[in-house]
C-alpha cells in the first residue's frame, strides 16, 4: 500500500474521529445556554422609555434563564453603530439588540449605504410594545378636533407647520403620512429630540408635533397643548380621552415605533427559543405590563418567531415606500 493512501486513510479516520467527537457539542451547548452573563444593548441614551423597560426586563430575564441579564448603553449612529456590533457580532445568544424600529425598517430606505441587512443579519426574538405618537397643537389656533384642522389646513396650504425629532424619524414620517393620507399641505421642522420641539408648538413658533404620549398628559391637561388623535390604531392609556387619527378623521391611518430584541442570524435555534419563551413571560408579568402602559407604550404579547420575520419585511416595505415617497431615500 503506497505512503499516499495509507496517509489518506489516516487523515479520514482521523476526521471522522473528529466528526464524532464533535458531533453532540452544537446541541450540549444549546442546551447549556446560558453558561455566563447575557448582554441587551440598547442603542438609546440610558433614563429613555426603551432604557427603562429594558431594565425592566433585566432581573426577570435573569431569574428566568439562571445567569445576569446585563444592560448596556451603546449609543451612536443614529443606532446604527450598536446594530452593526450585533448584526456582525458572535451568533450565540450572549449578545442581543434591542431595536427601535427604525433601525429595522426606514434606515433600509433612508441610507444610501447601511452596514447590515435587517432581514439577512438578524434573528428576531420578541417584540414587546408600540410606541404611539399623539399629535398635539398650540391652543390659540382655529381649530379644536383633527376633522377642524384638516379643513383649515386645506383652506390655507401651506400655513400650518409640524416639528419632528429628525428626518426620516417615525415623528416626521407620522407628519408626512397625515399630509398625504389627508391631502393637506403642511411644512416640516426637523429638531433635534423632542422636547425642544414640544416647547416650540407651546410658545407658538410652530403649530403641531406628534409628541410622545409619555410626556404630554400634564401639558394637555393643564391647556398648553391641545391633543388631536393618537397615532396607533388603539388609545393610549395614558390619553384615554384621545382618540385615534383613525377615528378622528383619517380611517386607516397608523404610524408606531415599536421595540423589537434581535440575536445576530446564525444563532442556534434552541439559544433562539429559549431566548424567545423567556422574553415572552417577563414581558406578561404585571410589573413589566403596567410598567409600559403607565408610559404610554402598548405592550404587545409576542408573536411567534416566524410571523416576527414576516413582521419586519413588511414593516420595511410598508416604510420603505413613505420614505420614497417623501423624497428622503438615500440622504443618510
Amino acid at each position: 500500500m503506497s505512503p499516499h493512501f495509507v496517509g489518506l486513510r489516516m487523515a479520514a479516520a482521523t476526521g471522522a474521529l473528529a466528526l464524532v467527537l464533535s458531533a453532540p457539542a452544537a446541541p450540549v451547548w444549546a442546551d447549556d445556554f446560558p453558561s455566563r452573563p447575557v448582554t441587551l444593548l440598547v442603542p438609546l441614551a440610558a433614563g429613555g422609555a426603551m432604557d427603562i423597560i429594558a431594565r425592566r426586563f433585566a432581573p426577570k430575564l435573569s431569574e428566568r434563564l439562571g445567569k445576569p441579564f446585563l444592560i448596556e448603553n451603546r449609543t451612536g449612529g443614529g443606532t446604527v453603530i450598536a446594530a452593526n456590533d450585533v448584526a456582525h457580532g458572535t451568533p450565540d445568544g450572549y449578545t442581543l439588540l434591542d431595536a427601535p424600529s427604525g433601525t429595522l425598517t426606514t434606515n433600509v430606505t433612508l441610507y444610501k449605504k447601511l452596514s447590515y441587512d435587517p432581514v439577512v443579519d438578524f434573528t428576531p426574538i420578541a417584540l414587546y410594545c408600540q410606541v404611539p405618537f399623539v399629535l398635539v397643537s398650540n391652543p390659540n389656533l382655529p381649530f379644536k378636533t383633527l376633522t377642524e384642522m384638516i379643513a383649515y389646513a386645506k383652506a390655507n396650504p401651506g400655513k400650518l407647520s409640524f416639528g419632528s425629532t429628525g428626518t426620516g424619524g417615525v415623528p416626521h414620517l407620522a407628519g408626512e403620512l397625515l399630509k398625504m393620507m389627508a391631502g393637506i399641505d403642511m411644512v416640516h421642522v426637523p429638531y433635534k429630540g423632542g422636547p425642544p420641539a414640544l416647547n416650540d408648538v407651546v410658545a407658538g413658533h410652530i403649530e403641531m408635533f406628534f409628541a410622545d404620549t409619555a410626556i404630554t398628559p400634564q401639558l394637555i391637561a393643564a391647556g398648553k397643548i391641545r391633543a388631536l388623535g393618537v397615532s396607533s390604531t388603539a388609545r393610549a392609556s395614558v390619553l384615554p380621552d384621545v382618540p385615534t387619527i383613525a377615528e378622528a378623521g383619517v380611517p386607516g391611518f397608523q404610524a408606531v415605533s415599536w421595540h423589537l430584541v434581535v440575536a445576530p442570524s446564525g444563532t442556534p435555534p434552541e439559544v433562539v427559543a429559549k431566548l424567545h419563551d423567556a422574553f415572552k413571560i417577563a414581558i406578561k408579568t404585571p410589573e413589566i405590563w403596567q410598567q409600559m402602559n403607565a408610559m404610554g407604550l402598548l405592550p404587545i404579547d409576542t408573536p411567534s418567531m416566524v410571523e416576527l420575520q414576516a413582521f419586519v419585511k413588511t414593516e420595511i416595505e410598508r416604510w420603505g415606500k413613505i420614505v420614497q415617497q417623501v423624497g428622503i431615500a438615500g440622504t443618510e
